[in-house]
């Protein structure tokens, strides 16, 4: 079910002049007032009245993670347009219905977060040249269709190099969800990072097949501390809590992703990598509400602030002093473009 929020209107605000250009009077069979021919060459022009915004997620926007992460940017398109905005969990079969739902509603710009959007949406712009619509990865573009690509392999980089050069085991551990292209990079930057600090470096990788399955987490978890794993990373969005629950109990230190989970219950996440979606969101609904918007694949990294790797304050004292320096050094050169963190093309 879709949560739909409608900005008050202001008593007395001034409304603006210009009307949108009259249908044709033979309308094609079985289309909308905002669907048009499919040889549209350009992106939508600017938006005349309040902007609206969806935003579809695979999971809850409650999931402490990739989901929760997308859901800030969108309360911050919210504030700042002061825009009409709509959230509805959409994965599988549900995906395309529920683009061209808010297509045919006369949203100006439907996002849909992940990798699994980008394709289905190319496909439905094609229909409503009027919607913008951008996943959140993924490489297809249309006139109205693109993505915002997150660098987020930059901050699980910085992790890798942390855990490897602190590792007293000499192994680490990634716990995740399995074939899903932008999570396999995440995870190969992480490689990266700790071999580059510690070229030794033995890294356990553990795929599970829910993001929602606590248990099944915390149990893989488990098993990678028995085998010797001293810091673990996930990308398991909601099943994270299995993972802090089995480091806590393991005497591990995990690292949060997608979303600062610093402050955690289980009181074991030293770091965090993680998105803050706000400026490439409002980057985008700028662009849109301008009609400056043309289908492209935009990167979002550090430089841009979209990414971020932050120590957990209540457990700084148990970085070294070396791999703070390393990872400082780090991230000064990622953001000058001198390092520059390995990241699929997908």
């Amino acid at each position: 079910m879709k949560n739909l929020w409608m900005p008050p209107v202001a008593i007395g605000a001034l409304i603006l002049a210009g009307c949108a250009p009259a249908p044709s009077e033979t309308p094609a069979a079985n289309t909308t007032p905002n669907e048009k021919p499919k040889t549209a060459v350009s992106g939508p022009g600017p938006v005349t009245g309040q902007l609206k915004v969806a935003l579809l997620t695979p999971g809850p926007v409650s999931d402490a993670g990739w989901s929760a992460m997308a859901f800030q940017g969108l309360k911050g398109i919210k504030a700042k347009f002061n825009a009409e905005v709509s959230n509805e969990e959409a994965s599988g079969g549900k995906i395309r219905d529920a683009l061209r739902s808010y297509a045919q509603e006369g949203y100006n710009l439907v996002i849909g977060h992940g990798f699994e959007y980008n394709e289905p949406s190319v496909e439905i712009a094609k229909d409503f040249p009027n919607t913008v619509f951008v996943s959140s990865s993924g490489g297809g573009t249309a006139p109205n269709a693109g993505a915002f690509r997150f660098y987020l392999e930059q901050g699980f980089y910085l992790a890798g190099a942390m855990a490897g050069s602190m590792s007293k085991s000499g192994k680490i551990a990634t716990v995740a969800i399995g074939g899903i292209p932008s999570i396999d990079s995440t995870l190969k930057a992480f490689v990266a990072g700790a071999k580059t600090a510690k070229p030794t470096i033995e890294v356990i990788e553990i795929k599970i097949e829910s993001d929602k399955d606590v248990a099944a987490a915390k149990r893989s978890t488990a098993e990678a501390i028995k085998q010797g794993a001293d810091f673990v990373i996930h990308q398991a969005n909601a099943a994270a809590q299995g993972v802090f629950d089995a480091c806590k109990e393991g005497n591990a230190l995990a690292f949060g992703a997608n979303l600062d989970q610093n402050d955690n219950l289980s009181g074991i996440v030293v770091a965090s990598a993680y998105i803050d979606a706000k400026p490439a969101f409002m980057d985008l609904a700028e662009k849109v509400m301008k009609g400056e918007y043309t289908g492209a694949v935009t990167l979002y990294g550090m430089d841009k602030g979209a990414i971020q790797f932050k120590v957990n304050p209540a457990l700084a004292g148990k970085v070294t002093p070396e791999a703070m320096s390393l990872v400082e050094q780090m991230r000064a050169d990622m953001i000058s473009g001198k390092l520059t963190a390995p990241k699929d093309d997908f």
